[in-house]
């Protein structure tokens, strides 16, 4: 699945949800409000929303810690936990 396609997929599954809460059946939102136009949505609203989804997640920018190129296995661990803390750092989950 390529990038777009999964930040499409979880923004889908996000309107849904939310939608949902308010009282739509989820065949109402496939059809009324995910309605597909080009690379956007019929619905100008969900659009738009897209819009912002897509720039929220293009603004993530994370600075990742020097790798040390030499040594042991231990060394390796370390460099994982760092980029773990530069992750987090950015206000991300990471997964265990």
């Amino acid at each position: 699945m390529s990038l777009v396609e999964q930040r499409r997929d979880a923004f889908e599954q996000a309107v849904i949800e939310r939608f949902k809460e308010s009282g739509f059946l989820e065949v109402e939102i496939r059809v009324e409000c995910l309605g597909r136009s080009g690379d956007g949505y019929a619905d100008s609203s969900v659009d738009a929303y897209w819009a912002f989804w897509n720039k929220a997640l293009d603004s993530v920018v994370i600075e990742l810690p020097m790798v040390w190129a030499g040594g042991s296995f231990k060394e390796g661990a370390m460099s994982a936990v760092g980029v773990r803390d530069a992750i987090e750092a950015a206000g991300l989950k990471v997964a265990s």
